[in-house]
């Protein structure tokens, strides 16, 4: 199975469970592993043949600025990009890191990485 990735993906988010986190966004990073079943792009040239990056960006960056509720944790912010890149893009498998900084005092960056479907 081919991986498409992206790293460093920036958003600002309302985010967190304390009050004072939720007052201005704050800068969260995303990172995506995507897998590409039978991907024929490399062959093709062609974006048809694989999943488009950039739409997936988008979607998630539109998904996550108007969430229908607000999203406190850093859990559900991996589990809602998890499953549009599952759902609406069809791929297999997908890992998902969400990362916060400098929330807790000494820790330089928390967050969570979490891996839905199956590796083909």
């Amino acid at each position: 199975m081919d991986i498409l990735f992206l790293r460093d993906f920036r958003l600002e988010l309302i985010i967190g469970i304390y009050e004072w986190e939720r007052k201005v966004p704050q800068p969260v990073r995303l990172d995506l592993e995507i897998g590409l079943p039978d991907s024929k792009a490399g062959g093709t040239d062609d974006v048809a043949d694989t999943i488009d990056y950039g739409a997936v960006a988008m979607r998630v960056k539109d998904y996550l600025h108007n969430a229908p509720q607000p999203i406190t944790l850093v859990e559900s912010v991996a589990e809602h990009v998890a499953a549009i890149v599952r759902d609406e893009f069809g791929a297999p498998w997908v890992k998902v890191s969400v990362t916060k900084f400098a929330i807790v005092p000494g820790i330089k960056e928390l967050g969570i990485t979490i891996e839905r479907g199956a590796r083909l």
